[in-house]
Parts: structure tokens; sequence; C-alpha cells
């Protein structure tokens, strides 16, 4: 949303996946284009790597532990994996010590799938490994749908903080 509401809403969440959707479409069409010259097996392996060591771990000591609650590390590890940062430098050193190829297609294909058609992202540390909605984002949505309902946010409304960081920007 901005730096200082960080949450979408629903309209907002569509939006971005509908624009991770579009970089997936042109990875998806790129792959297909050059579907001769992609060596499967290493497209499979640059895809599956990013849940073998980002996801599956999480996933597995989510569904055996009595409380659902995972090391903090398995969010390191999905974050790290999932990350378009990580994918790049991949992507790159692959590229410099192997060769580029059109299998490296396989990381993008695979994060922005999981952004645009099943909504994950990165994981922060306070929700479960496994998606649920916490009792506090859903008191959060339903009091901020009331006050957009309400009429309570405008463009007009300002406040002395909004006041202070537009006089700073002015200086």
């Amino acid at each position: 949303m901005d730096a200082r509401n960080r949450f979408e809403t629903k309209v907002t969440f569509a939006l971005s996946r509908l624009e991770w959707l579009g970089f997936l479409t042109v990875s998806l069409v790129l792959a297909f284009q050059h579907r001769a010259e992609i060596r499967w097996g290493v497209f499979a392996l640059l895809f599956a790597v990013i849940d073998v060591v980002g996801y599956l771990p999480g996933a597995i000591a989510h569904r055996r532990s009595p409380d659902r609650r995972v090391p903090k590390g398995c969010y390191v590890a999905y974050n790290t994996m999932h990350s378009l940062v990580t994918a790049v430098i991949l992507a790159g050193a692959w590229a410099l010590f192997v060769r580029p190829e059109w299998a490296l297609l396989a990381l993008p294909i695979h994060l922005m799938g999981d952004r645009a058609l099943f909504g994950n992202s990165l994981k922060p540390f306070g929700v479960a490994f496994e998606p649920e909605t916490t009792p506090a984002f859903a008191q959060f949505e339903r009091r901020y749908r009331s006050a957009v309902d309400s009429g309570e946010f405008g463009t007009a409304r300002t406040t002395a903080h909004d006041t202070e960081d537009s006089d700073a920007v002015r200086a």
C-alpha cells in the first residue's frame, strides 16, 4: 500500500496479483517459444529447489508440531528461496558458472506462479507457516472496512503528523 500502511486491501491485493500474472505470462510465453531449447531436467531442478529447500521443511514442521509453530529458520529458508533477489543471484551464478539457458525461466515461473495464482509471497514470523487468518488481522479488516464505509478516511483528512511530514518535505 505505502510505507506507513503496510497492508493490502482485497482490491489492491488482487491488482498486485494481476501484475504478477503478467510477469508469469511473459515467462510462460518465453518458455513455450523456446521449449525445444530448454533442458527440462535443469528446469525441473530449478523449479523444485525453491520448495525443496524453502517450503517443505517448514510445511513438515508445521504438520508435525502439536501447536503448529515452526522454528524461525523455516521462515528464513522460505523467504530466502522465494525471494526475487535470490532468484536473480541464482540465475546469474548459473549463467556465469554453467551457462545462460532458457531453463532458468523455471525461477520466475515458480515465483510468479506462487504470487499470481496462490497469492503467496514472503512470510512474516508472526503468522502461521501455512496460511490461516489471524484473529487480530480479521479484526483489523473489519474495523478498517467499517471506517472506510463510514467515510472516516478521505483524501482531505489531514493529521498533525501528516502536516509535519509535509513541512519536512518542503524544507
